[in-house]
Order: structure tokens, then sequence, then C-alpha cells
């Protein structure tokens, strides 16, 4: 079946406008849960990731030219943007629950926000990328955790890019 006669361009429009009500409808019942009771809103949003998920990989497939090779795209990109996203809000609840969240909290979230901005971004730009952002992430969690993360995260720097420079090498005399 082509994509034409698959689903009209009005057809497509609704069902991602479908999607679209049903995602903020879910999000506002999830706000009012988290102001209610946060343990139970956290739960709440961990099964919304996977809602929110779905629904991307729905959009994309209809947004795909229905090939067998795109949809293997979709779902290997889309599962890993959203499986790296329920990491992080596992980081942040984890983070959250430290003494240390009052002091740190705005300076350790926006880490973690770039930290899954960094991976995502790999994702789509290179492996690399994706590896800072973990690095970013894991940080945010130590310093949560421990007084004295700053020697630690320095030696995990400077290894990660001494591996990277002997992976490249590696891979420049597998080459030749």
């Amino acid at each position: 079946m082509s994509e034409d006669t698959l689903f009209t361009e009005k057809r497509k429009f609704q069902i991602e406008e479908g999607i679209l009500v049903l995602l903020l409808a879910l999000s506002m019942t999830g706000i009012g849960i988290t102001d209610y009771s946060p343990a139970d809103g956290y739960v709440y949003w961990l099964i919304m990731i996977i809602i929110f998920a779905i629904s991307a990989m729905i959009i994309a497939w209809l947004q795909s030219k229905h090939k067998a090779s795109d949809i293997k795209h979709i779902l290997r990109e889309q599962t890993l943007h959203w499986g790296v996203s329920m990491l992080i809000v596992a980081a942040a609840f984890s983070i959250q629950q430290t003494e240390v969240f009052d002091e740190k909290s705005a300076g350790i979230v926006i880490l973690l926000i770039l930290s899954l901005s960094t991976i995502l971004d790999g994702i789509r730009i290179g492996w690399r990328f994706s590896l800072v952002g973990i690095f970013l992430g894991v940080c945010a969690v130590m310093t949560s955790f421990m007084q004295q993360a700053i020697w630690i995260e320095l030696l995990t720097a400077i290894g990660i890019v001494a591996m990277t420079i002997l992976w490249e090498v590696w891979q420049y005399k597998r080459q030749l």
C-alpha cells in the first residue's frame, strides 16, 4: 500500500491533533496528581514517558514514507531518545531524594537537562556528543551524593578524552 492510499493528509493531521490533545490532557492530569502526591506523580510521569515515546513513534511513522527501513530507523532513534529521557528522570528523582537538593537544585537540574539535550543531539550527530552528555549526567548525580566529586569527575573526563583518542587512532590504523 502506498503512502497516499494508506493515510490522506487530512487523516494524518487528525491523528496528530488527536495525539496532541491526548498528551495535553494526560499532562494536565499528571500535574494535578503531582501537586497532590509527588510520589504518585513520579510514577505517573514515568508512565507518561512511555506514552510520549509511543506517540512520537506513531507521529514519526505517519510522517515517514512507510518503508521497512524507515520503521527500523524510527524505532531505534525514538527508543534511544525516550530511553535516555527515562534515565534522566530517574537521575533527577534520585537527586531529589538527597539532602543536598535544596541548595544545589537549580544547578543540578539544569545540568541534567543539558545532559539530556546533549545525549539526544548526539544520537543524531555522533556518539562523542552523546558521551559528553552521559558524562554531564553522571557528574550531576555524583555532585549530589559526594562532597569532593570534582576530582573523580576530572579523572573521568581525562579518561574519556584518552579513550576517544585511542579509539580514533585504532580506527585510523585499521583503515590503512
